[in-house]
């Protein structure tokens, strides 16, 4: 065999080793992927982060509309300024 021969069957293993080592990395990354994604599932959650989550947050609008009838209250606002805002923040 020639010396370009030898050096073109030496790229063809380098080629095919280098293949079947990606392929078997990512049969290993998939796999591993998937035990992870069992385990996920598997795991339950404590009830304390479940009530977290299921709370929703209250609107940006409350708080201003809240502060604006303590306004009303203290008599800061009148009762017609008070119901401008109010149409004012939620847009009505």
């Amino acid at each position: 065999m020639g010396l370009l021969a030898e050096r073109a069957a030496a790229r063809m293993q380098t080629r095919q080793t280098y293949r079947t080592m990606s392929r078997m990395q990512r049969r290993r990354s998939a796999i591993q992927g998937g035990l992870g994604m069992r385990e996920d599932f598997a795991r339950e959650e404590p009830a304390e982060a479940v009530a977290v989550v299921s709370a929703a947050p209250e609107p940006e609008y409350m708080g201003e509309l809240e502060r604006l009838a303590q306004y009303r209250d203290q008599g800061i606002l009148s009762e017609d300024e008070f119901e401008a805002k109010k149409k004012q923040v939620l847009g009505i």
